[in-house]
């Protein structure tokens, strides 16, 4: 059974950081480039820093976070942050072996857009590395429409990246 839930718990807010980690670890074995990008964006300290108050910045009315749960473990993370008013954008969405393939992500991030339309966003922003097919196919399908940069990302990351955008209807 799947289940996606606001994580409340000290062990929850544990299990999101643990799957960030794994993120950030697979980020670093996707490809070479992958590796300088996750070791520029994320070097260890700061992603720890990041880790260390994923509590206070991605809590209402700032952001949001889930977790995915298959028969009650933790097998995927996603969350949200304002990146200015009326525009949340997603990030850290990453999903265990576990949960891959039986629409897990597909549900996460319906949760993750359902939670930044009643927090009032009219928009959502992310971006993924171009490797990651199989994340780009999702948000495809969800609507997503691929757009230029929404920041200025570092010339190393600019042909890497992908980027995103979805008009939330009210």
């Amino acid at each position: 059974m799947l289940e996606i839930v606001k994580p409340e718990t000290p062990d929850q807010f544990d299990a999101v950081r643990r799957l960030c980690w794994a993120y950030r670890d697979f980020l670093l074995t996707v490809s070479p480039e992958s590796r300088v990008i996750a070791q520029t964006f994320y070097p260890e300290a700061k992603y720890a820093a990041v880790m260390d108050r994923l509590e206070q910045e991605y809590r209402p009315p700032m952001g949001g976070m889930r977790l995915a749960l298959r028969n009650g473990a933790p097998v995927g993370c996603g969350m949200f942050h304002t990146l200015e008013p009326g525009v949340a954008e997603i990030k850290r969405v990453w999903l265990n072996e576990d949960a891959r393939g039986i629409g897990a992500g597909y549900a996460l991030m319906t949760v993750l857009v359902e939670d930044c339309r009643a927090g009032g966003f009219r928009l959502v922003r992310m971006d993924t590395g171009r490797p990651l097919v199989e994340a780009q196919r999702l948000y495809d399908s969800m609507g997503f429409a691929r757009r230029d940069p929404y920041y200025q990302p570092p010339e190393i990351a600019r042909r890497f990246l992908v980027f995103f955008e979805m008009e939330l209807e009210r």
